[in-house]
């Protein structure tokens, strides 16, 4: 198929996504020709050609955001929670009407395949299912008194505005990990997204407050849409917002939480991930491969659990890699059009992240990595790059870094106690995985003396975590939690109370005060 023939084909496909999604009709999205300066440019990076033009707010239309939010925030905080659950019930019944535009829109803006567009949007679908039960399972405990005639108990109550900054990389799944859980938690929202995904962010948005304004609501969930350094920063320091959850790199992580610290506000961070897997002489290798290579190539290297090293037991070194390579070898055959259904490898999401990796091959070589394959650009228009296989030893400080590219270190070891020494030798700790048929082994790993990762897995790999557990990392990865299990509580502030049904008051560690 010839250039213009694809581009053709492309603009067909985006007409098509705009029209089912309403975008071709909204304010804030014109062409990029009709559109003034100071708008917002989204480009297609399998094409690297404009998409659309998003208008920025100001400072003035931030803070009446803020308002509204802070102002619903007062009326839905009283909603019993059951009552919310519903509204995000329905909310999730939306996105599953619209789950495949919704999926193929983050293919077309920030270019994962069709299969993981799709899978991101179920998992907003996910999240939203379990917001829906836990809307009736905001529990909180009873204690004993030590004083007769008295109660003791605590409660949760909802927080306020919540700020919820996203990254590229997860443009609809992150945001809803936090707001279908804080919306249940009675709280109010203001997102923030990449500048590399507005479109995403737009029509997801709709699609929730079309739900909302069914039911009588708006400004539960509003949109600071704007440049870090103005609105971000607005966001950072308005003591409006109680909480701030960011995802983004570990850089912009100390900024969020410096300002956020010095007004005692709160954060959720979801920072950087080197995350490796260790396989031991047991494994089983027709396992571990499609773990790998996923791991490392899926989202082409763009996640924040995307496997970025490689711990291998000499003995079975060897054989692994011979059949990575062959296994990459086939992967080149399939780089493409994210939209394409054969496609496995997409591009990258611009040309500055390109240049962040052939930035890091070129440091690996420089400190004794060896390029054992790929490496290079693609000779085709759009952010293709061939996924890349090195050699390298886990002291070099390239390797220390998290580079958001498919590139794998492959680290060889004698023993398990070094490799997992090792594996914790680097400054983060999101996600991390063994495969092995040695039960020692495995327990070994996750337990204290083993991996320092929030997520640590046995015979998977580690990338594409549930929404069932709490997602998120230790040291520079942020120590935040999102999703499942109860990281709701971030949303919410607790109350303990003490209720004396008493004729006397008694104080307590028996102090008298007559």
């Amino acid at each position: 198929m010839t250039t213009s023939a694809i581009t053709t084909s492309a603009n067909q496909k985006q007409q098509e996504i705009f029209s089912a999604l309403g975008l071709d009709k909204h304010p804030w999205i014109k062409s990029p020709a009709d559109a003034p300066d100071d708008w917002l440019i989204s480009k297609n990076p399998t094409t690297g050609e404009p998409l659309a033009a998003v208008r920025q707010m100001s400072i003035e239309e931030y803070q009446q955001a803020v308002d509204r939010a802070h102002t619903t925030f007062k009326s839905w905080r009283m909603i019993p929670a059951p009552q919310r659950g519903e509204i995000v019930r329905q909310i999730g019944e939306a996105m599953r009407q619209y789950k495949e535009p919704l999926g193929e829109l983050i293919s077309l803006e920030m270019g994962k395949i069709r299969q993981e567009g799709l899978g991101e949007v179920q998992e907003a679908i996910d999240i939203a299912d379990f917001a829906v039960g836990l809307s009736r399972q905001l529990y909180g405990l009873t204690m004993h008194s030590e004083r007769p005639g008295h109660r003791m108990y605590e409660q949760w109550h909802p927080l306020g505005v919540v700020g919820i900054i996203t990254a590229f990389n997860f443009p609809a799944a992150v945001w809803a990990w936090n707001a279908m859980i804080a919306a249940v938690c009675g709280d109010t929202m203001l997102w923030k997204c990449s500048h590399s995904t507005p479109l995403v962010t737009i029509a997801l948005h709709e699609v929730c407050n079309k739900v909302m304004k069914d039911h009588g609501w708006e400004s539960v969930f509003e949109l600071a849409m704007g440049p870090g350094r103005t609105i971000g920063n607005e966001m950072l320091n308005d003591k409006r917002i109680p909480l701030v959850s960011f995802t983004g790199s570990t850089k912009m992580g100390r900024h969020v939480a410096k300002n956020l610290g010095e007004r005692f506000g709160r954060t959720i961070l979801e920072l950087g991930g080197n995350n490796a897997i260790i396989a031991d002489e047991t494994c089983d290798i027709d396992m571990l491969l499609p773990s790998v290579v996923f791991g490392a190539v899926g989202t082409t290297g763009q996640r924040c659990t995307s496997t970025r090293r490689l711990f291998l037991h000499k003995s079975i070194a060897a054989d692994v890699k011979k059949r990575l390579l062959t296994a990459y070898q086939g992967l080149l055959d399939r780089i493409g059009d994210p939209l394409d259904e054969s496609t496995l490898v997409s591009p990258m999401v611009h040309e500055d992240a390109i240049n962040d990796m052939m930035n890091a091959l070129e440091q690996a070589k420089q400190q004794g990595g060896k390029i054992i394959f790929g490496g290079n650009r693609v000779d085709k228009p759009g952010y293709f790059v061939e996924p890349t296989l090195v050699e390298a030893r886990n002291d070099m400080e390239i390797v220390q870094e998290e580079t958001f590219a498919p590139i794998l270190y492959l680290i060889e070891y004698d023993d398990l106690d070094d490799a997992i020494q090792m594996h914790n030798d680097v400054p983060q700790g999101l996600s991390s995985s063994m495969f092995t048929l040695n039960m020692r082994n495995a327990e070994r790993f996750l337990s204290h003396a083993g991996s320092d990762c929030g997520i640590a897995n046995i015979n998977i790999g580690t990338s594409g975590a549930e929404i069932g557990g709490a997602f998120g990392g230790e040291k520079e990865t942020g120590g935040g939690r999102e999703s499942g299990s109860d990281a709701w509580k971030a949303y919410m502030r607790r109350q303990t109370n003490t209720i004396n049904w008493s004729t006397d008051l008694p104080l307590a560690q028996g102090i008298k005060f007559e």
